[in-house]
């Protein structure tokens, strides 16, 4: 599969539609990207999704998340682009599936305090997430993860990782509320540049710190999604049949696909979401 990934990496990272700006333009998108799990008791969450709607309605799923079973979708839709050989849709869809993939074994993506809004820790969401790889992950961490697996049961493996992600968040909120209290507001924040820019961040020395106490999760998850992602594309080609890779169609972006792209960046530059406070 290096055949057709490997080339266009900087496309899957860089310049495919980016979910979150998504969110800026359609107002479906932002339950995609979470699932409050606190909401129910985990045993009693139907698998499958026609399940869960008949036992909580759709507009209720909707209004918590409904990043498992969205994943399941954007799988089938994957599969399909493998079948039909068509190169710009495998793309398009293997990067919006790894966004989804990600955001699921982040911690508070799976938890209704998302941001520390109902905790006074407004702000944990982009700490976690962003500022604690930014400044260790280039030089500390390791993110060879080894070969992709087929995974039997995808929609079981992404319940699984959901879980996982649900159970990490009370950890990820009293971990950074108990550092809180050993560090002042001088220390626990700094201005730094970034893009150009100064703007005020966790420290680096809460930042180091907060990552010694959560003994690596944030390092170790972002390895489980790198396996997740690629194991899924794998599945996805596996399930259309294994198509040669060298001889696909379609391998230009439709008017469509290019419409889309530059309707979401300017979306996404107007700054205003529509849905739930992401960070």
């Amino acid at each position: 599969m290096m055949v057709l990934y490997k080339p266009h990496a900087d496309f899957l990272t860089e310049h495919a539609v980016d979910p979150d700006k998504r969110r800026y333009e359609v107002a479906a998108e932002g339950p995609r990207h979470y699932i409050d799990m606190d909401r129910y008791i985990f045993d009693s969450i139907p698998r499958k999704w026609n399940d869960a709607v008949a036992k909580y309605s759709e507009d209720s799923l909707k209004a918590h998340g409904i990043v498992p079973w969205w994943i399941q979708t954007m799988l089938y839709r994957l599969t399909d682009a493998f079948k039909e050989k068509n190169q710009a849709k495998i793309l398009k869809y293997s990067a919006e599936i790894g966004h989804y993939i990600a955001d699921a074994h982040v911690p508070l993506h799976a938890s209704s305090n998302h941001n520390g809004q109902l905790t006074d820790q407004k702000g944990i969401h982009g700490f976690w997430e962003s500022r604690v790889p930014e400044l260790l992950a280039d030089k500390e961490w390791d993110f060879f993860i080894g070969k992709a697996e087929y995974i039997k049961d995808p929609l079981r493996f992404t319940w699984q990782r959901v879980f996982e992600s649900a159970v990490a968040a009370d950890t990820v909120l009293k971990s950074e509320k108990a550092l809180s209290k050993s560090f002042s507001p001088d220390q626990k924040y700094s201005f730094e540049g970034r893009n150009g820019i100064t703007i005020r961040q966790y420290s680096s020395a809460y930042t180091k710190k907060y990552n010694e106490i959560l003994q690596g999760m944030v390092e170790r998850r972002m390895r489980q999604s790198i396996f997740a992602v690629a194991s899924f594309w794998y599945t996805a080609w596996v399930n259309a049949g294994q198509p040669d890779l060298t001889q696909l169609t379609n391998k230009e972006f439709s008017a469509e696909d290019l419409e889309e792209f530059e309707n979401l960046n300017t979306a996404w530059r107007g700054g205003i979401t529509r849905g739930r406070e992401h960070e």
